[in-house]
């Protein structure tokens, strides 16, 4: 208790019971007196309910699992074991100065190095501008289409854009009134290289707009599942695709949180997408080594996270209504070299002649300089040494990438999409 009011949670070792294993909700008591620790979880609070009192307890085998992937369990009696061996850590601070911790030669040498296996082509390059730079052929269509048009609500949407002149100067949903509705930050290009960047911007926007809609009231900030998207090639593959099929197979299907399929960076291989795809759970034993271990698993009921409505964005004035009113939204760009390589901080501006948008990312807000340069703030799908914590600036109106040209968004719904009469195109 002491622990976790001065510094925070910790990790405990625990029993593990069929009971456990069968967990839905309440406050779990073992009556086995089982005491032997095959599992490790993490104590992150406690408290009491009728005179009952109980550790508030994360496990680590999926939101679907428990309380959301949390279960309580009664404090004070070490039950399965919770209260016998606890470990903690006190964080380190590396990141307020800024610092990198590059590779060493050695490491970039390392002879493992050459055991990675890149299942898709590398990116497709081009010489384009007068300097001859060269450009990434892109992750995503130049133009995202929807199949039948926007969804919207016949005669009661949800969706307006307001004049600019009634929005907040800036708008930042990584602190609003000090509360940050981010889900994680992503590399789509980890364990190998894969252009998923149409998946990860609208998974991570959408993502971000149920966090705002719920007011951050989930146990942990929700996070949807990309790779599900790339297994049943919801508008494309790790080859790239088209953004707006996302919202279409979220008003249509629904998307699964993060913790139901391990992101691998993969286009699933010679097979339909079936449930197995979307969300799954598999039970020991572990696998021996060459061996996937996927005959141990199965598809497992699940949370399912849809849109209401979905639409396209375009121009800075309606960037900025639908930021202000409903959070982020994904936006195209042309992801070129000198952005990939040298962007480091600041606001970004590059000139190009023709914009060839080749890469999604999602837009969370927008700000203006003390000196009027007015500015987007994107997310990129990069990891977190990219760029500003994975994150960027770069200036509104002009010489943006083409940032402003080709947006898309959705209303959140947790309600499956029951009468698509209702809607029109």
């Amino acid at each position: 208790m002491n622990e976790l009011v001065q510094r925070g949670p910790f990790a405990c070792s625990i029993a593990v019971t069929q009971e456990l294993d069968d967990y839905k909700g309440g406050i779990f008591y073992d009556d086995t007196g089982d005491k032997y620790t095959v599992h490790e979880v993490a104590i992150v609070g406690y408290g009491e309910q009728n005179g009952v009192k109980f550790w508030n307890v994360r496990n680590s085998w999926g939101a679907h699992w428990g309380e959301n992937g949390f279960f309580r369990i009664v404090r004070g009696i070490n039950n399965l074991a919770i209260e016998s061996s606890c470990y903690w850590g006190t964080p380190l601070d590396t990141w307020t100065e800024g610092e990198l911790h590059t590779t060493t030669a050695e490491e970039q040498n390392d002879t493992r190095n050459d055991k990675t296996v890149y299942d898709f082509p590398q990116p497709e390059f081009h010489a384009t501008n007068d300097n001859f730079l060269q450009e990434y052929k892109g992750c995503r269509v130049p133009k995202a289409k929807f199949t039948n048009g926007p969804k919207l609500k016949a005669g009661n949407s949800s969706h307006t854009f307001l004049p600019v002149d009634v929005l907040p100067k800036s708008v930042d949903w990584r602190d609003i009134d000090g509360r940050n509705y981010m889900s994680w930050n992503k590399n789509q290009h980890i364990p190998r290289y894969c252009g998923s960047c149409w998946a990860q911007g609208t998974t991570s926007a959408l993502a971000d707009r149920f966090n705002i809609m719920n007011k951050l009231s989930d146990p942990t900030p929700i996070a949807l599942n990309a790779q599900a998207i790339i297994n049943c090639q919801a508008g494309g593959s790790c080859d790239g695709g088209d953004p707006a099929k996302v919202y279409e197979f979220a008003y249509n299907h629904g998307i699964p949180d993060s913790s139901c399929e391990q992101y691998t960076a993969s286009n699933l291989p010679e097979r339909a997408c079936t449930a197995f795809d979307l969300c799954r759970d598999c039970i020991p034993p572990a696998p021996a080594p060459g061996d996937d271990g996927l005959d141990n698993c199965a598809p497992v009921a699940h949370k399912k996270y849809y849109v209401s409505e979905y639409y396209s964005v375009v121009g800075a004035a309606q960037m900025k209504s639908e930021l202000a009113q409903w959070g982020p939204i994904s936006c195209g760009i042309q992801a070129t070299t000198q952005f990939d390589t040298t962007y480091r901080g600041g606001i970004y501006h590059e000139h190009l002649d023709e914009i060839e948008i080749n890469h999604e990312v999602s837009v969370v807000g927008y700000g203006v300089t003390e000196l009027g340069q007015e500015y987007w703030i994107g997310r990129n799908s990069w990891g977190t040494y990219w760029g500003e914590y994975g994150f960027f600036r770069i200036q509104m109106h002009t010489d943006n990438l083409g940032i402003e040209l080709d947006c898309t968004a959705g209303i959140p719904s947790y309600q499956p999409n029951l009468d698509a009469a209702q809607f029109t195109q």
